[in-house]
């Protein structure tokens, strides 16, 4: 019985985790870098920062009919597969006001898998604006400080995106209104740089070797 474990240990894991990265859609190549530098946390009440996490950055709006539908897609499609990888987060940019609908949401979330990698921070409409703007995307905030889209940003705090989408040429962010968006296009781009900041740890580990 310890042989077979040590086997499947030995053979089987390191294939699984393979073919868990290898299937995202450019196979271990770099996630394109779409903006150098996006602005910092800093700014907004909360805790979370960009620096150091590979980041998904919301930003729900205020009293957004959609924001729980498309929070609830982010979750189940994004956050489940990622969650347990300690350098993931999920940050949701939101105006001041909006504690108790936070809350309501952590609630519902938090019913269904563990929110620890759920982060939430809160600024006035002209702080949210400029922050979104470091994004550089060709996308806009609608009048309550939403969009149903969300960003990949790396630890360094550069957008990841793609610069030849099938669909859309440059795509800056993923739609959270969309379950084939984030299925078949955002959950292999996470996996892409996962992969990727993995990669470079053994590479380094290998050289103070």
């Amino acid at each position: 019985m310890k042989k077979t474990i040590f086997l499947v240990v030995l053979f089987v894991l390191p294939l699984v985790v393979y073919m868990f990265f290898a299937s995202g859609v450019t196979n271990f190549g770099r996630l394109p870098v779409l903006t150098e530098e996006v602005g910092e946390l800093d700014v907004f009440t909360g805790d979370a920062r960009l620096d150091g996490k590979i980041t998904i950055l919301g930003f729900p709006g205020r009293d957004n009919p959609s924001g729980k539908g498309n929070a609830f897609n982010l979750n189940q499609k994004i956050y489940k597969p990622f969650y347990e990888f300690t350098d993931f987060q999920v940050v949701m940019v939101l105006p001041e006001g909006q504690e108790e609908f936070v809350a309501e949401l952590k609630k519902e979330l938090g019913a269904l898998v563990d929110i620890n990698q759920w982060e939430f921070v809160y600024g006035t409409p002209d702080e949210i604006e400029e922050f979104f703007q470091s994004l550089r995307t060709d996308l806009i905030l609608d009048a309550s400080g939403a969009t149903p889209y969300v960003f990949i940003v790396d630890k360094e705090r550069k957008l990841r995106g793609r610069k030849n989408d099938d669909d859309t040429g440059t795509k800056y962010g993923f739609n959270t209104s969309s379950v084939a968006d984030l299925n078949n296009k955002m959950k292999d781009d996470v996996k892409i740089i996962l992969a990727e900041y993995r990669l470079a740890l053994k590479k380094n580990q290998a050289v103070r070797k």
